[in-house]
């Protein structure tokens, strides 16, 4: 009966950070089509929060690399799972309230690591899946979308230059519903399959699946794609407001190269199964749309303190992780840790959001 009640508690806490990750990455998708007035806020967030429930079902190659390729599934329990969630939703609160877009991927599977480290030591970790499948890409990706989305704003502006802005900006921003639609499918897939491999992972511990061959359950995939949906539609908007406007003020022309890049980076990935941060692309295409018309375009030093809050994602996630699951541990192997450490986060969640409430609005048009 335990196991059971842990289970539920892990899968639940797995689905509170799928919503955290798509409240948090609502400006991934949204940001740049707010900022250059292609979209209305609202409207912006509700076709994202669709097309992230949509891209949740195309595609279960990332999910199988969160599930088989970064720790040893059959070394890994139900706690250690809820141990590396709580790591990951801690970071992801912290990076919210400073606004600043880091990536809820490298939170989830620094958090996973981080705890399975603590239980089962380094022998619990597939070190070359992680470097191949997490570090490799996270290192490429932002560098990939920085250069192709300035090459893409070069190509644009060769096109356009002598013609009129009025009809050109209103061609970009059409172009922008698009493009925007592209990456908010390509979030969809690439992200909420990364809950679906944490909850088969934890099935897999808790004896319900084998360890040797298994497939994502249906149940899964739709409870992964609904909770991510909701999160991005509850909008993360101060770090839309980073991304929209505190990295580079952009024209839709540059709105348009850097959705484009990045969702050409984040689709390719999710096929080839890397879990890549649609944060990093994303950032790296505005950045590369931005320095391409001219470096001073950039602030940079915000995107210095993005590139920081990237750097520290993983082991800052890691450490809270490993935290986490000590104190779990240290109530047995029973569900009375996993209740306690479950019970203080929703505690802290509420206390954020009741916070940040009373605060009053977030952003309105005007703003974005």
């Amino acid at each position: 009966m335990d196991s059971d009640l842990v289970l539920i508690i892990v899968v639940a806490t797995a689905l509170a950070f799928d919503f955290t990750n798509g409240f948090h990455d609502t400006a991934n998708a949204v940001a740049t089509s707010i900022s250059t007035r292609a979209m209305s806020p609202r409207a912006a967030v509700l076709m994202s929060a669709t097309l992230n429930f949509v891209g949740a079902f195309i595609s279960l190659e990332v999910a199988a690399t969160v599930a088989k390729g970064i720790v040893e599934s059959d070394a890994i329990t139900p706690t250690i799972v809820f141990g590396g969630l709580i790591g990951a939703i801690a970071w992801n609160l912290a990076t919210w309230w400073f606004g600043l877009p880091s990536s809820s991927s490298h939170a989830l599977i620094g958090g996973v690591v981080g705890a399975a480290l603590v239980a089962e030591g380094p022998d619990a970790i597939l070190s070359d899946g992680l470097i191949e499948k997490v570090m490799v890409p996270a290192l490429v990706a932002p560098i990939l979308a920085f250069v192709v989305a300035g090459i893409a704003i070069l190509v644009a502006y060769r096109i356009v230059g002598r013609q009129r802005p009025g009809p050109v900006n209103h061609g970009y921003k059409l172009g922008q519903l698009v493009s925007g639609s592209l990456f908010s499918l390509a979030h969809g897939t690439n992200d909420a399959q990364k809950t679906m491999g944490i909850i088969t992972l934890a099935l897999v511990a808790n004896g319900n699946l084998p360890a040797d061959d298994f497939d994502v359950p249906t149940w899964v995939v739709i409870s992964s794609a609904t909770a991510i949906a909701l999160g991005t539609y509850s909008g993360g908007w101060r770090i839309i407001r980073t991304m929209g406007s505190r990295i580079i003020k952009m024209d839709p022309a540059q709105g348009f190269s850097a959705q484009s890049a990045g969702a050409a980076v984040v689709l390719t990935a999710s096929h080839l199964g890397f879990p890549l941060s649609t944060t990093h692309v994303i950032s790296g295409g505005v950045m590369g749309a931005g320095a391409a018309k001219r470096l001073s375009a950039v602030r940079w030093g915000v995107a210095g303190n993005i590139v920081l809050a990237w750097v520290l994602t993983l082991p800052a996630a890691a450490l809270i992780g490993g935290l986490a699951y000590g104190l779990t541990s240290l109530f047995g192997n029973d569900a009375v840790g996993v209740v306690a450490v479950g019970l203080s986060v929703v505690a802290l969640i509420a206390a954020a959001f009741g916070q940040r409430l009373r605060r009053g609005p977030a952003l309105t048009a005007a703003e974005a």
